[in-house]
């Protein structure tokens, strides 16, 4: 039955158009959803993006003209802003390395062997390559967020409808060493939004998958 119900609350989920301005998440609601993409999956468990999460009407009404003037940035509860980390380096690694050891009580030493594998592998990426790579984590932290807002029983948006440069220009980002990615808005759903009404497109399993 948990199954189930899990896909159900997928099909329930469709990307929102429309929002309604007056419902807001409210604080428990968002730490639950912070939650979720911070236990997120990502290459080496190295999160190499951070999450801003605005509510602030201003700084929306300034994002929205960089967002091709889209209803959703306002209108939503909370945007979400995914940020590519553009300096993952030798001090973000021993960073990273520090929190393992404090966490799982491991001395430092022991960690070399994985200190030697990130460093030979992430570490070795020109910067082109290495952004490339740090923007799929951050992808994969967005598709959790979208999940758990399906679990909870509220609607998002994911989106690629806006100018990035103009992104971190707005959110003084470069300065921080992160790069604009991708974006979503939350929030609870219009009764105008047709779109919730919809069945799903997709493709069928037999042209999807292939079993080997």
């Amino acid at each position: 039955m948990a199954n189930t119900n899990y896909i159900e609350k997928l099909k329930f989920r469709f990307a929102t158009k429309q929002f309604n301005p007056d419902k807001k998440l409210n604080n428990n609601q968002i730490e639950e959803l912070k939650t979720a993409i911070q236990l997120s999956a990502s290459s080496y468990g190295l999160q190499p993006y951070e999450v801003l999460i605005i509510e602030n009407e201003e700084l929306r009404q300034k994002l929205k003209t960089a967002s091709w003037d889209q209803s959703q940035i306002t209108d939503a509860s909370h945007l979400i802003v995914f940020c590519a980390n553009t300096n993952v380096d030798d001090h973000y690694l021993e960073q990273y390395l520090k929190n393992i050891s404090e966490t799982r009580s491991i001395p430092l030493e022991n960690l070399s062997a994985m200190r030697d594998m990130i460093s030979s592998t992430v570490l070795q990426f020109d910067n082109d390559t290495k952004l490339a790579w740090a923007e799929k984590q951050a992808y994969i932290a967005l598709g959790n967020l979208l999940s758990a807002v399906a679990h909870f029983g509220y609607d998002a948006c994911p989106m690629e409808g806006f100018d990035k440069t103009k992104y971190d220009e707005i959110l003084d980002l470069k300065s921080k060493n992160l790069h604009a990615t991708v974006i979503a808005t939350i929030g609870y759903r219009s009764e105008k939004d047709d779109l919730q009404h919809a069945k799903k497109v997709r493709k069928p399993q037999n042209e999807l998958f292939t079993e080997l």
